[in-house]
């Protein structure tokens, strides 16, 4: 699905990045990157249904727009140098939704998920969850498997934590996490790979089990 000409197009985007260029590359662009991308993230959805059946996204309610928002950004750059999925039941629409993550740029593919957008009640309750069994936490995130594919949860921390957290913290440090995400950065060749769609859902199929924990925390 994806040939050496989407990665190509990603590269001279990047040293090429103003709309002169891109709209003289538009049919190349549609033609090697949007509809063959539409397509594998289609085929990794197809996939992920099959241990996340209540996923009713489309690849276009995943897929973020190349476009850039650049109104209150200083990096006037018209385009993004990556392609981006969110995957989740409905895609873009709930990316607090503990999920899963496709990215795709010349240098660097990166497949992860967890809980990125939490809210501060969200938050709260995942952060409780933990505190309250830290034993079935570490269990999931030292699991042989998902140590492997993506070594040790990421996230950005809070300096100061509620009073409530404060001690269990002492114990427990990834309770100061505002996020509770894991990622991979993988050769980019991979996705020229026929097996791709399965490579990336297999990543994915390990990060569930960390991602109902948090399903359930945040209900």
């Amino acid at each position: 699905m994806l040939n050496n000409d989407f990665l190509q197009f990603l590269y001279d985007l990047s040293q090429n990045n103003n709309r002169d260029w891109f709209e003289k590359n538009k049919k190349r662009y549609e033609a090697s990157v949007k509809k063959p991308f539409e397509e594998t993230v289609g085929a990794i959805l197809e996939r992920i249904r099959a241990f996340e059946p209540d996923f009713a996204a489309t690849p276009k309610d995943c897929i973020f727009r190349i476009y850039r928002d650049t109104r209150f950004s200083a990096d006037k750059t018209p385009y993004k140098n990556h392609v981006g999925a969110v995957l989740t039941s409905h895609g873009r629409k709930n990316m607090d939704q503990p999920g899963y993550y496709l990215h795709i740029e010349f240098g660097n593919l990166m497949l992860g998920g967890g809980a990125y957008f939490l809210d501060k009640e969200p938050l709260r309750k995942a952060r409780a969850a933990i505190m309250h069994d830290p034993e079935a936490f570490r269990a999931l995130i030292s699991e042989k498997n998902f140590v492997e594919k993506f070594g040790e949860i990421k996230g950005e921390k809070n300096k100061v934590l509620p009073p409530e957290f404060k001690e269990a913290a002492k114990s427990e440090p990834l309770l100061a996490n505002k996020q509770f995400y894991f990622m991979a950065e993988l050769d980019p060749e991979n996705v020229l790979r026929p097996d791709f769609p399965d490579f990336a859902a297999d990543y994915f199929r390990s990060g569930k089990p960390l991602n109902d924990y948090f399903r359930k925390a945040i209900l």
